[in-house]
């Protein structure tokens, strides 16, 4: 079973409409990362690229129109 390092609400991690990433910083110095595509289809964990620590993220499926409203 994964071990979830916290659990971060969505408005508390960063969005870049380019990448389509929602990213939070990781003790660790790098940043946890999980994709638009990935939070639209259900998927809750962000994982650190540089650590094997993950946080789940906290929203709503709703949460996620205002993101989309910044890719048209």
């Amino acid at each position: 079973m994964e071990t979830i390092y916290d659990e971060i609400e969505i408005e508390d991690f960063t969005f870049d409409p380019i990448t389509q990433l929602f990213q939070y910083p990781c003790p660790c110095g790098d940043r946890f990362a999980i994709s638009f595509d990935d939070l639209k289809d259900g998927e809750d964990i962000a994982v650190c690229p540089s650590c094997s620590l993950m946080v789940k993220v906290i929203y709503e499926p709703e949460d996620l129109d205002e993101y989309e409203e910044e890719l048209k």
